[in-house]
């Protein structure tokens, strides 16, 4: 999973995700829009068991009710097999925190 991956081979394997952009060729960043405070939090918790799990670390950043994740792989230089999985497991995470989404 270490081999980094063209613009056009990341965009095929996003194809079913939906908000996740590539930024400057090398990150694949989200931002994940919660009604509380406390729904974050649990959220970026969720993320970091995953992260931890995967050994594949995103950036994280927390406004408020909005979390913004980018991910890129630095030993490949750019994005990898590795950085899409993570993103697909990120999403289920959303998928699955539907009470801390709901008002």
């Amino acid at each position: 999973m270490g081999s980094r991956l063209t613009a056009e081979e990341v965009k095929a394997r996003l194809s079913g995700l939906e908000g996740w952009s590539m930024e400057e060729g090398k990150w694949l960043v989200k931002k994940y829009r919660f009604p509380a405070f406390a729904g974050s939090i649990a959220f970026v918790n969720r993320i970091a068991d995953i992260a931890e799990a995967m050994n594949h670390h995103p950036m994280i950043a927390i406004d408020y009710r909005v979390v913004t994740l980018r991910l890129t792989s630095w030993h490949a230089g750019g994005l990898t097999e590795l950085d899409c999985a993570s993103v697909a497991r990120y999403d289920e995470a959303y998928a699955g925190s539907a009470d801390e989404r709901t008002p």
